[in-house]
């Protein structure tokens, strides 16, 4: 079986920004379903990466994005989901988690050949990486309640897409280290 790496997709967030509240009640059902996977996947000693927006903030690392991030309004959101010290993080600038960012090279490093996408937003960052990590041949797996949406007509969209033209494997999180 392909070594497994569960991606966390720009979960270290103050919801300060446009689509936010739209945003928001699909983060509040997969913040517990994320908590959970985080557990599993750190008791079977699967490797957790944390791909995080810089928001812009070039002179910033994740302490202080999570510092931000857990100073804020939104704070219930990002505890659960803290790193905790065996995981990695990368930031990056723009939706893709491959996009001008190690990440490629970090998990070819670590041997990783299967990406376990998390986070958000399904029909915008979770999708462009799905496409970055197939044309890269990774494989992918995104469970479907383990990621947040701004439209959820779109996010069904994006998920059938996945599936569909990238061969991800779409199933629900608890099909994951049970």
């Amino acid at each position: 079986m392909s070594k497994t790496a569960l991606i966390v997709i720009d979960m270290i967030n103050t919801y300060d920004h446009e689509d936010a509240e739209l945003l928001l009640p699909s983060v509040t059902t997969v913040v517990p379903v994320l908590t959970d996977l985080l557990a599993r996947a750190r008791r079977d000693d699967v490797p957790v990466i944390y791909v995080n927006d810089n928001f812009g903030e070039w002179r910033s690392h994740h302490g202080e994005l999570l510092d931000h991030a857990l100073a804020g309004p939104h704070a219930g959101l990002v505890e659960p989901l803290r790193p905790d010290k065996g995981s990695l993080f990368v930031l990056k600038a723009r939706h893709s988690i491959f996009f001008d960012t190690p990440l490629a090279y970090l998990l070819r490093q670590q041997g990783i050949e299967r990406l376990v996408l998390s986070g958000q937003v399904t029909e915008q960052c979770v999708l462009y990486s799905s496409l970055d990590a197939h044309i890269r041949h990774f494989d992918v797996v995104v469970p479907r309640d383990a990621v947040a949406h701004i439209h959820e007509d779109l996010a069904d969209a994006a998920l059938r897409m996945m599936e569909r033209n990238m061969g991800a494997l779409v199933c629900d999180s608890r099909e994951l280290w049970a």
